[in-house]
């Protein structure tokens, strides 16, 4: 299990950005020969989980679902529930989350997160706060395909007050793509808008805080908190945690790409890992080493163990 000074995370959006995935098509791509060794592996005495591990680590998503169309073939049966009986515990979840794609991956952990009683906001907020307006547009129609509901409804009937206002503006994907073009008026009037809202006054202006976190680009509120370091005598990330608590603190935060918020419990490190090894993992790698001084892969390799330790340390492509 990974303790909980395993350390945090910062997320960044993709927006229309270039990707870093980890993972990548293998050129000598074979579906016949993977589902054959996938149907080996599960019927050998104990389960060989080395080769599930070896084969679907290793392929994209799309590769993955031609796998499962062979292995139907091959096999009679679907591949999914097969796999489902020969794992267990944490590797049967990496391994079946990469049976998803990343927006059915994403909307199904939203959907976990706030289903039953209690929300699991730092689930929630992790998400939300971290994925682009791309990704939301898939996220939000896979998410009716799978559930038969609005995410806006579900998101906003769960939360409340600030929180559900933040979030609903992210998902309603209102936020500013990426410009090639930096609008430095732009930015002084944001950094100088986020420090008379906040650090200047008495009290917080919430409402001014959640619009420019939410309705701007990434590369652009990076730069309005560098900004705004020659207007407040805190940087951005103190700011935060001086001006607002619990979670619309780790919400802000994680908008911000500050040095930020996420304790890597198990579950969280496996929907990092799963959910971002064909978009940004590499960079999210950078950003690790960068935070903490020490890389992604030898933290997962001192934290976890076993069959769930190979699995991770394969979607992360690497030490840094």
């Amino acid at each position: 299990m990974v303790q909980e000074f395993l350390g945090q995370l910062t997320l960044q959006l993709g927006g229309g950005e270039p990707t870093y995935p980890t993972v990548v098509p293998e050129p000598n791509f074979d579906p016949d020969k993977d589902a054959a060794r996938i149907e080996t592996a599960i019927k050998t005495k104990g389960v060989n989980e080395q080769t599930i591990i070896d084969v679907l680590t290793k392929r994209t998503y799309n590769q993955r679902r031609e796998i499962a169309f062979a292995f139907e073939r091959r096999a009679k049966k679907d591949m999914i529930s097969a796999l489902k009986g020969a794992l267990s515990g944490s590797l049967e979840t990496v391994i079946l989350g990469l049976m998803k794609s990343t927006a059915q991956y994403d909307a199904s952990e939203i959907k976990a997160s706030i289903k039953g009683l209690g929300t699991d906001e730092e689930s929630l907020i992790e998400i939300v706060c971290s994925r682009s307006n791309a990704e939301f547009m898939e996220i939000k129609k896979v998410y009716k395909e799978l559930f038969k509901k609005d995410l806006e409804k579900d998101v906003s009937g769960d939360t409340s007050g600030d929180l559900a206002k933040l979030l609903l503006a992210l998902v309603e994907a209102r936020r500013a793509e990426p410009s090639s073009v930096v609008d430095y008026q732009k930015i002084d009037e944001d950094a100088r808008a986020l420090y008379e809202a906040g650090v200047k006054r008495k009290g917080t202006d919430v409402k001014c805080w959640i619009s420019i976190m939410s309705e701007r680009s990434v590369p652009h509120l990076q730069k309005v908190f560098e900004r705004y370091k020659s207007y407040s005598p805190y940087d951005m990330q103190e700011s935060i945690r001086k001006e607002v608590k619990g979670d619309l603190e780790k919400s802000f935060l994680t908008l911000g790409g500050c040095a930020s918020l996420l304790t890597l419990r198990g579950c969280v490190l496996t929907r990092i890992m799963v959910s971002r090894c064909e978009v940004d993992l590499k960079k999210i790698r950078q950003e690790f080493k960068a935070h903490h001084g020490k890389s992604l892969y030898q933290t997962i390799a001192e934290h976890t163990k076993g069959d769930y330790q190979r699995a991770l340390l394969s979607l992360c492509g690497g030490d840094d």
